[in-house]
Order: structure tokens, then C-alpha cells, then sequence
């Protein structure tokens, strides 16, 4: 069976928060929107939960956090990904290189990285943390293991990197394992550093020796002088919802229609069979894109 919420969009793609933990205090962070999480889900209820989204046409998880690598059993999380279903992590790298071979061998396709500077004074500026090396090495173990490709997410930041694109291409230039995202800010807690995303795009279709546009959720992606960017707009583009294939799920067990809403939660904790799939049903049916 194949949920289609009231919008007929499609959901192919489950995006899990395993903690609401981190190791960085990044200046821009939004917690997956989740709003003061309570403790967070076992492993057997992540697996569980896996298993009756394969049922409705989950093709792909993606786990994210917090910082999923801070969870001792993510190996045994990995491994539970059902048959046939593409999993991958997105992580701030930093204790990516230690981890990368045990988690291609539990069978993670890929990862996405979260680097936004690859200048060591603005790195702890961003994050707190002068550990920019450990994320570099990170990259680094992924590619050699084959957790590829390897997504660098770098979110734009006023005033702070956006001098840096153009090293960021650099960086992946001739590399074809790694892909820089450049993403713009969403505006959680406040946050003021929303840099031009509309200049950098407008550059790089001047730029660009070819132009795709990705069915997901139809982004853009520059291919120009041996480096491959990919364009995230989540905020200045209707199409970002017109296209989501998405339903998440946060730290703490509830299925979350929207990244950008808390009001329309289906809590999912303890939950198996029959009781599960009825919340995945009325989850999805109240998805609602936020731009309308």
C-alpha cells in the first residue's frame, strides 16, 4: 500500500531523529524542530517502526539527530534497515572517521556532512569547538570505506561564510564522491544570518556547464568546472513542498508531517502492528505544505 497525503504528494521517505543530543552548539542549529524532546526511542521501536513504513512504500530512512553518532547502538539501528530500503546519516563529522568503516559494513549507503566554514578560527566560531580537523578526517574515512557521495551541507551564513562558496567548490572540485549543498538558513530560534542565497544560485547558473533539475523537491543542481553544488531552498521556493516526499519522526517517538510545524504530532511511542500503521495513515493525512 502507497500513502498519498490529501495533497496526492507521495511519502517514499522516512527522515528519523535518533537523539536530540549534539557534541557542537552550532549558532543556527533547529533541532529538527523538535520542541523540548523527552527521552528518546529505543532501538526496537526504531526497528519496528522500519518495518510497518516498508509496508506503505518507504524506499528510503535517513537518520539524522542531534548527532546520531553519539548513540552507542546506531550500528545495530543500521542493521535493522529493512531489505531493499537505502539508508544514510547526516552528521557533523566529528566522529565520523573512527565510525565510517563499522557503519558501511552494518550496510549505510552514504552519509551528508555538516560543514559550513573550512577555515579553523570561523569552524569554532559556528560550532564552538576548534575540532575541524576531525570532520575533514571524517570526509576522508567516508570516501575511502564508500559511504558515497559524500554531501557536504554548508548553510549559508550572512556575514560569515559566505566568502567561502567558491572554496567549497574548490574543496570537491574533480572529486566526483563529493557533492557541496549550499542551504539556506531556515529561520529557527531566531537566528539573523540569512545569507543570499539568490546571488549565489544566480552566479552559478551563469557559471554552470550544466544545469539539472532533481525531482526532489525540484532543486538544482550546477555542474561547473569539475565541481557538482546542489542549491537547498526550503524557505523561498513553493516547490520545496509541492515536491516533499517526506515524513519525519523525532527523537522522542512522534511521526512529524513538517519540518516547520509542531502542532500537528502523532505520537507513535510503544506503539506495533496494527496501533503503528493507523498513526503512519493519520500522520500522512495530515500533511500540509507550509507554503499554501
Amino acid at each position: 500500500m502507497v500513502l498519498k497525503d490529501p495533497y496526492n504528494r507521495t511519502v517514499s521517505n522516512l527522515r528519523i531523529s535518533l537523539t536530540s543530543r549534539c557534541n557542537l552548539r552550532c549558532i543556527y542549529c533547529h533541532a529538527e524542530g523538535e520542541v523540548q524532546p523527552q527521552e528518546q526511542m529505543s532501538a526496537e521501536d526504531i526497528a519496528e517502526l522500519m518495518r510497518v513504513g516498508v509496508q506503505f512504500g518507504i524506499r528510503s530512512v535517513k537518520f539524522t539527530g542531534g548527532e546520531p553518532l553519539l548513540r552507542r547502538d546506531l550500528v545495530d539501528i543500521i542493521r535493522s534497515v529493512p531489505p531493499g530500503v537505502e539508508s544514510s546519516l547526516t552528521t557533523n563529522g566529528t566522529l565520523l572517521a573512527e565510525k565510517a568503516a563499522e557503519l558501511k559494513e552494518a550496510g549505510l549507503a552514504r552519509v551528508n556532512v555538516s560543514l559550513d566554514t573550512l577555515r579553523p578560527e570561523r569552524y569554532r566560531a559556528i560550532t564552538g569547538k576548534d575540532i575541524l580537523a576531525d570532520v575533514l578526517a571524517g570526509i576522508d574515512a567516508a570516501i575511502e570505506v564508500g559511504l558515497t557521495p559524500v554531501k557536504l551541507n554548508m548553510v549559508l551564513l550572512e556575514g560569515i561564510n559566505e566568502d567561502e562558496v567558491d572554496d567549497f567548490m574548490a574543496f570537491v572540485r574533480n572529486k566526483p564522491d563529493l557533492i557541496l549543498q549550499v542551504i539556506e538558513l531556515m529561520e529557527f530560534n531566531e537566528c539573523k544570518f540569512h545569507g543570499d542565497v539568490d546571488s549565489v544560485e544566480q552566479d552559478l547558473n551563469e557559471r554552470a556547464t550544466r544545469v539539472v533539475t532533481r525531482r526532489m523537491h525540484h532543486r538544482k543542481k550546477y555542474c561547473l568546472d569539475g565541481a557538482e553544488v546542489e542549491v537547498v531552498r526550503p524557505l523561498h521556493n513553493t516547490e520545496f513542498c509541492a515536491f516533499c516526499n517526506r515524513l519525519r519522526v523525532t527523537s522522542d517517538g512522534k511521526l512529524k508531517p513538517c519540518l516547520l510545524r509542531s502542532d500537528n504530532l502523532v505520537d507513535i511511542r510503544g506503539k506495533h502492528g496494527k496501533e503503528l500503521e493507523d498513526a503512519f495513515k493519520e500522520a500522512v493525512g495530515r500533511r500540509k505544505p507550509f507554503f499554501t
